[in-house]
């Protein structure tokens, strides 16, 4: 059984959406960090039984990782880069969450609610989300999982990012749980689903 550790920055509801889908995953959820001791998540976490951590310089983030043996890292709403040496010692083993169907509005800079605001400034009409692997270009591993959702409907940011977390969370589990059944590989930069 794989060990699993979730990334967080904030409330944690794509976190949430991962520990409300554990018992299909394949996986133990061993470790919950967040590089900021306030973000919600925590809680969540906390209230799941699941130990959680408080950690900002990245060195020290991939000890933690290694003391606890975890094989598979999710970034589930973590605003922040990852550094060269931990995304090294993690090759195709972390995924990130992403809200917008890269590699549109993707990249330096585009995160949480900045995402949304672009998209309204553009008057995009359809968005989505998209789970990736992690690389060392922002936003540019290899795509597992795109769906889309019609936001012709929305105007404000808000909206918009309400209804893209609705395909987050649905999509985020799937994938953990595909991963920790074996069923993703890389071949030549591109993912198959087994």
């Amino acid at each position: 059984m794989l060990r699993l550790a979730v990334l967080i920055s904030g409330g944690g509801t794509d976190l949430q959406s991962i520990i409300d889908y554990r018992d299909n995953i394949n996986g133990e959820i061993a470790l919950v960090v967040s590089n900021r001791k306030l973000a919600g998540g925590l809680a969540r976490a906390e209230k799941a039984g699941i130990p959680t951590a408080v950690i900002k310089d990245q060195k020290e983030l991939l000890n933690k990782l290694k003391d606890e043996k975890i094989d598979f890292i999710v970034l589930a709403g973590y605003l922040a880069i990852l550094g060269e040496e931990l995304i090294a010692a993690y090759p195709n083993k972390i995924i990130n969450i992403h809200p917008s169907l890269i590699p549109s509005f993707c990249g330096p800079g585009m995160y949480g609610m900045h995402v949304h605001e672009a998209i309204v400034k553009r008057g995009v009409k359809v968005s989505g989300a998209t789970v990736h692997f992690v690389s060392e270009e922002v936003d540019g591993g290899p795509i597992i999982w795109q769906e889309a959702v019609s936001i012709a409907d929305l105007d404000n940011a808000e909206d918009i990012q309400k209804r893209v977390l609705e395909i987050e969370h649905q999509i985020l589990p799937k994938v953990v749980q595909l991963y920790c059944d074996g069923k993703i590989v890389v071949e030549e930069g591109k993912v198959r689903i087994l």
